[in-house]
């Protein structure tokens, strides 16, 4: 058996788990159960496409993390796990999508087994992998347990990167390039959607020299025309048309690490009033990242570029942005922070951003954006290289 492919140093992991343990002391959290699976991957180094069961991971004030799930991913567990093979647990598959039992029974079990069974738990009550009846089963099988709400307690420990978790978005971003210049390149009039989009997974997977791609946490989104003045619209069968713009959300991804970047490319010769936005935009994302700086908040970058649509008459409401690092689908963003008026928390040295400027206009959208990293001195860091401007193509 060949040894282990665990992404990160175990002196990283340690230094993460130190960070967490210090926020659930300050919380009165004697037990974390961690289902997010991006939390899960940072804590552990976990990594599998399991996440429509039910899995998480234990981790107390005084021993390794207990990673938890599924008998036949616990194999994968002690593949992608730093821990020792005893820190791994897996249930049977009678508990898999089963109307008669529960897989948060045999949790409840395990719990009990460490003498947690009146333990005060942190769950994350709002995530996309916690259900409300996995809470209402694990709840009455720990009846002298005390549960509390610890939802993003440990996506707020990712928010400034180490230099090993930078060194993966920087690689991210190489890919980031490749798919963007791929999806500018091959858009043309009568090109079909789907088949750029496959050549835009190509592009992402095959990566770049020996940075081999992962699949990103958001497929790509490529609206055209109409369909463009919504932010989220994916793509179909129809070929692209002269006359329209199309802008195109993309993301690298290595070792489920992303460096999201967005372009717009306008298939012809675009409009006035969308060059007039154009110019907006970009003057606007100077100033963003002007503000971008340690000691600053994401309000004040979000203020700088609104502050500048203002000036050009432009309305736009909304956050411009959201710290980014690892994730697994449905999103890459880590659900903390925001880049908007109302966000008041101080930028720091190793935050990374994909600062999100985007407009949605009444007949067109034009997304321009940058992957960020806040520097120790000076204005933040955009971490991909493609011209920043609105692409028109005859």
């Amino acid at each position: 058996m060949t040894d282990k492919d665990i992404p990160f140093s175990t002196q990283e992991y340690h230094r993460r788990i130190a960070k967490t343990r210090h926020a659930m002391q300050a919380a009165g959290i004697e037990l974390l159960f961690v289902t997010d699976p991006s939390n899960q991957a940072w804590l552990t180094g976990y990594d599998g496409w399991s996440f429509y069961v039910h899995q998480g991971v234990l981790l107390s004030l005084d021993s390794d993390p207990i990673w938890w799930g599924r008998y036949m991913d616990s194999i994968g567990a002690k593949r992608t796990c730093w821990m020792d093979d005893t820190c791994i647990h897996g249930y049977g598959d009678q508990f898999v999508q089963s109307t008669d039992r529960h897989p948060m029974q045999p949790l409840a079990d395990l719990v009990k087994s460490l003498g947690k069974g009146s333990a005060r738990i942190g769950v994350e009550m709002e995530n996309y992998y916690y259900s409300a009846k996995a809470h209402s089963v694990l709840t009455s099988n720990l009846p002298d347990a005390r549960f509390v709400d610890a939802t993003a307690l440990v996506n707020w420990q990712r928010l400034i990167k180490s230099e090993e978790e930078i060194h993966f978005i920087r690689k991210a971003a190489r890919i980031s390039e490749k798919v963007m210049h791929t999806a500018i390149d091959r858009a043309a009039p009568g090109v079909r959607k789907n088949e750029l989009v496959a050549d835009i997974y190509h592009a992402g997977l095959t990566g770049v020299d020996d940075i081999w791609g992962d699949y990103p946490a958001i497929v790509p989104l490529t609206p055209s025309g109409l369909d463009a003045t919504a932010a989220h619209l994916t793509w179909n069968g129809a070929p692209m048309r002269a006359g329209e713009a199309t802008f195109f959300e993309l993301s690298g991804c290595y070792r489920r690490y992303h460096a999201p970047l967005c372009r717009t490319v306008y298939l012809g010769t675009p409009p006035q009033d969308m060059r007039d936005a154009e110019q907006a935009q970009l003057e606007g994302i100077a100033a963003g990242l002007e503000a971008a700086r340690a000691g600053n908040r994401t309000c004040d970058i979000a203020n700088a570029f609104i502050d500048v649509l203002k000036k050009h008459g432009i309305h736009r409401e909304g956050r411009c942005g959201y710290p980014i690092g690892l994730s697994y689908p449905p999103d890459w963003g880590e659900r903390t922070a925001s880049i908007r008026s109302e966000d008041t928390t101080i930028l720091e040295p190793g935050m990374t951003f994909h600062f999100m400027p985007a407009l949605w206009m009444d007949t067109w959208g034009l997304e321009t954006t940058e992957t960020i990293l806040i520097q120790p001195n000076g204005a933040a860091e955009t971490l991909c290289n493609v011209d920043r401007k609105l692409f028109s193509k005859d």
